[in-house]
């Protein structure tokens, strides 16, 4: 088994996820407490989504966590794999594995501030 697809894929997948808490809490979060009550107002006036993201962010945070520990364990299992003997297909299959991880840490630096700004923010803060 060589280093494949899934294991750029998966990183890929658990920022996006990440980022679904950033824009569910931490955004709203920022805002209010810079005191741009306004601009979150217009923000969610015109992306109205973002009411239902805040209803539900106990489920989307679970997803996300769990999207986030897939990878980093895809990333961990595949870190000992071998890469293709041609030298310049080794040199893209080790930039992509550096890739990759660094991926997935901003992936959890943002699933990590949006939990801050969601669950531990308002109960210390506010």
């Amino acid at each position: 088994m060589t280093y494949g697809i899934k294991h750029v894929f998966a990183p890929t997948l658990s920022l996006f996820a990440s980022t679904g808490t950033l824009v569910c809490c931490a955004l709203p979060a920022l805002f209010v407490s810079l005191g741009m009550g306004a601009a979150l107002a217009g923000l969610v006036s015109a992306a109205p989504w973002l009411v239902f993201l805040s209803k539900y962010k106990l489920v989307i945070f679970a997803i996300s966590g769990v999207l986030i520990a897939l990878a980093g364990l895809l990333q961990w299992n595949a870190r000992n794999l071998p890469c293709p003997a041609d030298p310049a297909q080794a040199k893209a299959c080790t930039r992509l594995r550096k890739i990759s991880w660094w991926i997935w840490g901003l992936a959890v630096v943002s699933y990590v501030t949006g939990f801050f700004f969601a669950f531990i923010a308002p109960k210390v803060f506010f």
